[in-house]
C-alpha cells in the first residue's frame, strides 16, 4: 500500500442509516418519533448557536468572519467550557418534561412497590 494510505476504511463509505429495530421508550412509538425529530432539530439549533457565537467572537476581534474562518475556528478552553455548559442547559430544558415524567413514573413505581410490600407483610 501507499505510504499515505490509511489502514481504516473511508468514513464516506459507511452506511448512513442505522440497522436493526429502533428502540422505543414510550408506549406510543409516535411519541418516540416526535422526540427524535425534536432532538434532531435541537442538534441543528445547537450548531447554529455555536456558529453564531463564533461569528460574534471573530467580529469582536475585528475580523470579517468568512466561512473558512468559522469552520477553522478553535475555541479556547474557557469558551469551549462555556459552550458545553450552555449546550447541557439547553438539552436539559428541552428534555425537562420527559425527565419530570420519568421521575413521576419512578416515584409511582416506588409507591406501588411500597404498598405491595405492606400488603404482603400484613
Amino acid at each position: 500500500p501507499a505510504a499515505d494510505a490509511s489502514p481504516f476504511p473511508d468514513p464516506a463509505s459507511f452506511p448512513r442509516t442505522a440497522r436493526g429495530r429502533r428502540p422505543y421508550f414510550f408506549d406510543d412509538p409516535n411519541v418516540d418519533k416526535l422526540l427524535a425529530m425534536i432532538m434532531a432539530l435541537a442538534g441543528e439549533v445547537s450548531v447554529l448557536r455555536e456558529r453564531l457565537d463564533t461569528h460574534e467572537r471573530l467580529a469582536a476581534d475585528g475580523k470579517r468572519p468568512s466561512a473558512a474562518e468559522v469552520e477553522n475556528y478553535s475555541a479556547p478552553r474557557p469558551v469551549a467550557d462555556d459552550r458545553e455548559a450552555q449546550r447541557a442547559e439547553f438539552v436539559s430544558r428541552i428534555l425537562r418534561i420527559v425527565s419530570d415524567e420519568m421521575d413521576r413514573m419512578s416515584a409511582g413505581d416506588a409507591e406501588q412497590e411500597y404498598r405491595s410490600q405492606i400488603r404482603h407483610v400484613s
